[in-house]
């Protein structure tokens, strides 16, 4: 009985492993910050065979670190959705995986509406079910011409079933 304790104990205290995430062939969000940049684009914790993603806020920013589509929301949501896929895609998962985002729009009254239709048609594209849960808040984001930002929470398993339990 005491082997079984030491090795919970031992579990309890063991570090959780994490590291920075990123895809520069998707975006460079830090070319206007001082260097080094003062966040990760993204941070994979792993966990006993869960893998947790935490992705920073996220916005219509291309691979050489400019903002696109400047003043047409539905684009920069569309880019943004599209920059986050291929976050997702560089540690192998997908939308299937998504546990939550936090939407933040520079005028929500104004572009709620078409915030929700893009979302609702991407989000069948993807055949989501269940949905990932989510809030919409009305912000002042880093770039002025950005209208959409989303941070997001994915969780995949990285082990079998099968392998989990030997």
């Amino acid at each position: 009985m005491s082997a079984i304790a030491d090795i919970l104990e031992a579990i309890r205290h063991a570090p959780v492993e994490k590291r920075a995430i990123t895809n520069p062939g998707v975006l460079n969000e830090a070319y206007a910050y001082a260097k080094p940049s003062s966040f990760s684009r993204g941070m994979r914790i792993d966990l006993g065979g869960v893998t947790i993603l935490l992705i920073s806020g996220t916005a219509s920013i291309d691979e050489s670190g400019k903002t696109v589509h400047v003043g047409d929301f539905r684009a920069q949501m569309r880019r943004t959705l599209a920059n986050i896929t291929g976050l997702l895609a560089s540690e192998g998962c997908t939308w299937h995986d998504m546990v939550r985002t936090t939407c933040y729009l520079r005028d929500i009254e104004r572009d709620y509406e078409a915030f929700n239709e893009e979302r609702t048609a991407f989000y069948k594209e993807q055949e989501l079910n269940p949905l990932p849960a989510s809030t919409g808040i009305q912000a002042i984001l880093c770039r002025p011409e950005l209208l959409i930002e989303i941070e997001a929470i994915a969780m995949f398993r990285t082990e079998t079933a099968a392998t989990a339990k030997e």
